[in-house]
């Protein structure tokens, strides 16, 4: 934790703190009373972990929720030596109080924090248990985790513990499952379908006016928790109503008249909430933002003598409504130009859009081809031809073939006569398929010396030689480094394909110097992929940004192994509009006469 600014103080004359001990992070007054009454909290919550005296652990909690709804800045309590005129804060608390806000730390927390088993603070978070019953657990079954608790509620060792019982057994491996659901992080790839599918349900009920994805959802994060829905509709309970009744759903777990949530077959939790339409854009806005970006907007709208909130943008002063019907409408009066969904995420798409200097994101119908592309010569499960016509099908120009080299002997691999017969099947295809265009490709490993699978006199040979690590993944962050910039540099290669190695939830990417491989495929102008598989996403949305401040072109692929494969490249579009990436950032933009032109010159170039 870090030192907090609660606010810019004026020194108070009968004071002797020493302004020297403020060091500027906080944002806000708010940010600051939210963070001390979080550390109060806890405190409360580990003393009733621990069995300590309830008037005692009561004490913590109360000066909690009396710091976290004060209007005044805790910070400038603190620095008038007035943390006591605080109801419930004595001098004990006091104590504790000034040593975070002066140090940003509280080692009494965190001596408290070491005295409970670690993670039993979360099996709170679990409806039904309480710091008695997760002692007990603690205590009698060595329970500290949902899957520690999930196991003992199946293996029926709860119900014998003294105020437990079968039913609440029962009633808490519900529970435990629906916490751990919503706990796990979603792949956007298997979340966004899900959410597709209730918006177009939903959009065909008549009582509907407008529906949408809200949320991380909505941002297209690449991992979400929920589905979070938003409709509008003058008459919301007749909407929930018909939501709950869906035939997709599992399990109604709550239901009112604005608001409800279903659990899928799944077990995928699905949130919706009804608005009246004149409050439609400023929810969405509201339930779409990251908290940080919300702040930022709050703030703004602070500034101009505003309120802004769910329910639309209010003149501070009069009251008066201001707007709220649309989105375009809450930004517009903000003195912004509309920010698109996936930017809102306070990394400087609001100064951007103060001075309308947002960049046209690049869309899914901008992508003219694919080069990244695998058949069942290797471990794809088509044709050649029928990888093209589903990508023509698609709307798609070109695609580029690129099957694997001769090493990964797991997914067949070509070897060289394989690769060159391979050429003439494609050459077939070509020619039946004219003008769609399959370019011969090659996916070739980088071996663990940076050399490549196939020699210099194959490559040449190819349209388009896309390069990744696929062995050896534990090597050191210099080696791995030193292994891919070589690779990278030979002049054949056209683009650095899913460059981290990493699979979301499954496997972390290797150790790799980034920003020196992105340097080094800059200089070489060697394109990075972001590979639209949803569990790769690969490069992500920072590196993908950073790749382009570098000056790398990028590619973005779908990776498809087979027909369906093709769906996936709204995920990586979604990954390169979180980057701030253009139609002109990226390479398979290029209408096929330009991309062959481009790829022509650029070997010519690179060779000679």
């Amino acid at each position: 934790m870090q030192p907090m600014n609660p606010t810019t103080p004026k020194r108070a004359s009968h004071t002797s703190r020493d302004p020297g001990v403020l060091q500027p992070l906080a944002a806000t007054p708010a940010d600051t009373n939210r963070a001390a009454a979080n550390v109060l909290e806890r405190i409360s919550t580990y003393l009733a972990l621990r069995g300590e005296s309830p008037y005692r652990v009561r004490a913590y909690h109360d000066a909690a929720a009396q710091i976290r709804g004060m209007t005044e800045s805790i910070g400038e309590l603190w620095w008038q030596n007035r943390l006591q005129d605080i109801p419930g804060v004595g001098a004990s608390i006091a104590e504790k109080l000034d040593e975070f806000l002066s140090t940003g730390r509280s080692r009494y927390l965190e001596e408290i924090q070491r005295s409970v088993p670690r993670g039993l603070e979360r099996l709170l978070e679990i409806t039904g248990i309480g710091p008695a019953r997760a002692r007990i657990l603690a205590r009698e079954l060595n329970v500290h985790t949902s899957e520690e608790l999930i196991a003992a509620a199946e293996a029926h060792r709860i119900r014998a513990l003294p105020g437990f019982g079968p039913k609440i057994e029962e009633r808490l491996l519900l529970e435990a499952r629906r916490w751990s659901q919503r706990e796990r992080r979603l792949l956007l790839g298997a979340a966004w379908p899900v959410a597709d599918k209730l918006v177009d349900l939903l959009r065909h009920d008549p009582q509907v006016s407008r529906v949408s994805a809200a949320g991380s959802l909505r941002r297209m994060r690449e991992t979400i928790g929920d589905v979070d829905i938003l409709a509008a509709a003058t008459t919301p309970a007749r909407v929930t109503d018909h939501f709950v009744r869906l035939p997709v759903v599992k399990e109604v777990l709550a239901h009112g008249p604005t608001k409800a949530s279903i659990l899928l077959e799944d077990d995928l939790q699905v949130d919706l909430r009804v608005v009246e339409p004149s409050e439609w854009g400023a929810a969405l806005q509201h339930f779409t933002g990251s908290k940080q970006h919300n702040i930022a907007l709050r703030d703004i709208a602070i500034g101009r003598g505003l309120r802004l909130n769910e329910y639309g943008i209010f003149e501070e002063r009069t009251g008066r409504r201001l707007g709220g019907e649309t989105e375009e409408d809450v930004y517009r009066v903000l003195g912004l130009e509309w920010i698109p969904p996936e930017l809102r995420e306070d990394r400087g798409e609001i100064q951007a859009a103060a001075r309308h200097r947002l960049p046209v994101l690049v869309e899914l119908a901008d992508l003219r081809g694919d080069l990244h592309v695998h058949t069942d010569w290797s471990d794809g499960t088509a044709s050649a031809r029928d990888m093209a016509i589903a990508a023509r099908a698609t709307g798609l120009e070109y695609i580029a073939i690129t099957d694997h080299s001769p090493s990964l002997t797991v997914t067949h691999g070509l070897s060289i006569e394989r690769l060159r017969e391979q050429g003439k099947v494609i050459a077939e295809v070509n020619r039946e398929l004219a003008p769609f265009r399959v370019l011969r490709g090659a996916e070739v490993d980088i071996r663990t010396d940076g050399s490549l699978d196939l020699p210099d006199e194959v490559l040449a040979e190819l349209d388009y030689v896309g390069v990744s690590v696929h062995s050896a993944f534990a090597m050191r962050r210099d080696e791995m480094t030193k292994r891919i910039v070589r690779a990278i540099e030979n002049p054949y290669v056209t683009t650095l394909n899913h460059p981290t190695g990493r699979l979301i939830n499954r496997r972390p990417g290797y150790a790799v110097d980034l920003d020196a491989v992105l340097r080094a495929a800059a200089t070489s102008g060697v394109g990075a992929e972001i590979n639209s598989q949803s569990d790769r996403l690969d490069l992500d949305d920072v590196w993908s940004r950073r790749a382009k401040d570098l000056g790398c072109h990028l590619v973005i692929n779908s990776d498809s192994h087979g027909r369906g494969g093709y769906q996936n490249l709204r995920y990586g579009v979604a990954v390169g509009r979180r980057a701030w990436l253009t139609s002109r950032d990226v390479l398979n933009t290029l209408p096929l006469v330009d991309l062959l032109s481009y790829l022509t010159s650029r070997q010519r170039h690179n060779v000679a």
